[in-house]
């Protein structure tokens, strides 16, 4: 499939409002959101995102992401992206987590 993972998941978040795109410190690209990492893409078929242990496991346990690929017992998740199903679970994980970076920076200004 999926030479074009990182493309059509690079393209879908760089709509949402404030998100922008830098090189990551392991290499790859992130993506942010006033600062907050949402996640990161290594090479065109892997992307990782940090969440909090309930919703690591929740993403886990619905088979939308996996364990990280180095670390499977921290609260990083990890979506291999061959094929368009794994796009849209990357882009559904991502989503929730650039709404959570966006409700703490609308608590924070209130």
């Amino acid at each position: 499939m999926s030479r074009y993972a990182k493309t059509n998941l690079t393209k879908e978040l760089l709509t949402w409002a404030g998100v922008t795109k830098h090189p990551h410190r392991f290499g790859g690209v992130e993506f942010q959101l006033n600062g907050t990492e949402i996640g990161h893409l290594h090479g065109n078929r892997l992307f990782d995102l940090l969440l909090s242990k309930s919703e690591r496991d929740r993403w886990i346990e619905e088979g939308k992401a996996s364990p990280h690929h180095m670390y499977p017992d921290s609260g990083w998740v990890s979506v291999y992206l061959n094929t368009e199903q794994d796009i849209a679970c990357a882009i559904e994980i991502a989503r929730s987590k650039y709404d959570q970076i966006k409700l703490k920076g609308e608590m924070k200004n209130d």
